[in-house]
């Protein structure tokens, strides 16, 4: 079979873009960066649209994908609840998490391994969104934190799931339950991270994990692999996007989301 080549492109969004960056190091990268600066990278309803269209891009002939965000203070800062406070219906947020949940299985079953590559803070969606991943790096001075329930909602887009298969129910629960925001070193030791890189060291040594994956037959190996250790769960999305609805709506909800997103 044929494949597209990876193509350099870059989708405007409110507040930033999401870029698709093809790199050839010996065999082709394609790069994903969600850059929104003012909302610390956070996902909002017009993002889940670019990262949609960005993946198409990516797919072509990359034998690896890396998602980063812009700058260095954070990867994804979760759901940008400036924009999601507008769904206030059941129906409306069951939408919403299947919908971004659906964008997360597209990077957890993409044909090559993905990388996140946390140049910043993983909070909240952003976690969720790092844990779709295969593998995921970060700079030593980032945090990350299933904080979710410091709204008083859960993981919606697969992460509690997905948590649970790298680190292990116990410590999922307590991430999930607690909001613990773990620091690099610490999320390394209970298998959250797979490499934790010095700040100054990053951005060459993401890349030059990269392209030694790239030069491998990483596909081949990664439709083993996945067949033999899935990183989805469809059977659970109905379900989990329920529950996580039932918390969106109540008022505890929009009490701990904060003066910007309460109910007039």
């Amino acid at each position: 079979m044929t494949r597209t080549k990876a193509v350099d492109v870059t989708y405007v969004v409110a507040g930033g873009e999401v870029r698709v960056e093809a790199v050839e190091a010996g065999a082709s990268i394609a790069v994903i960066t969600v850059d929104r600066p003012g909302a610390r990278n956070a996902i909002s309803l017009e993002t889940m649209d670019a990262l949609d269209a960005a993946l198409d891009e990516a797919v072509g002939d990359a034998n690896v994908l890396v998602i980063r965000g812009g700058g260095d203070r954070a990867f994804v800062s979760g759901g940008d609840l400036k924009d999601l406070a507008k769904i206030r219906d059941f129906d409306g947020a069951v939408d919403m998490a299947l919908r971004m949940r659906r964008l997360c299985d597209r990077i957890a079953t993409f044909p090559a391994p993905v990388i996140a590559a946390l140049n910043g803070h993983a909070l909240g969606g952003g976690a969720e969104v790092s844990v779709a991943a295969d593998i995921r790096v970060a700079a030593a001075d980032v945090t990350i934190a299933f904080n979710q329930s410091k709204l008083a909602i859960m993981p919606a887009w697969g992460g509690a799931e997905r948590l649970a298969a790298l680190v292990g129910r116990p410590q999922a629960l307590l991430l999930t339950t607690t909001g613990e925001r773990v620091d690099a070193a610490e999320a390394h030791r209970i298998g959250l991270l797979d490499r934790v890189y010095a700040r100054e060291a990053f951005e060459e040594s993401w890349r030059t994990l990269a392209a030694s994956i790239a030069k491998s037959p990483a596909r081949e190996i990664k439709k083993v692999i996945a067949e033999a250790v899935p990183h989805h769960r469809p059977d659970l999305e109905k379900d989990a996007a329920a529950e996580f609805a039932t918390l969106w709506i109540a008022d505890a909800h929009w009490q701990a989301a904060g003066p910007a997103t309460r109910k007039p």
